[in-house]
């Protein structure tokens, strides 16, 4: 009885909420649009220029662009703190 208790607890205070988190990440990157601005794994900020089905264009300063996986794009700061403040309404 007891091995099953922590196996619920286990997966309603670790399991669930990371699978709730990586189902919005992945529900942002579909939503990717031309002009978002994000930043990428490694750190670098920029606003996307083209959006293909693996890749996206982004610039990082004017004129210069660069191409990289979908898979390594996070919002930014500044639109993580706004869909923060909306789920907490």
């Amino acid at each position: 009885m007891m091995i099953v208790a922590l196996i619920a607890i286990f997966y309603f205070f670790m399991i669930r909420p990371q699978q709730r988190k990586q189902k919005e990440i992945r529900k942002f990157r579909e939503g990717l649009n031309v002009g978002d601005r994000v930043i990428t794994a490694g750190g670098i900020y920029g606003k996307i220029r083209a959006v293909k089905e693996n890749t996206i264009t982004l610039e990082i300063a004017d004129n210069v662009r660069i191409s990289i996986d979908k898979g390594s794009v996070y919002p930014s700061a500044a639109q993580a703190q706004e869909s923060a403040n909306d789920s907490a309404k």
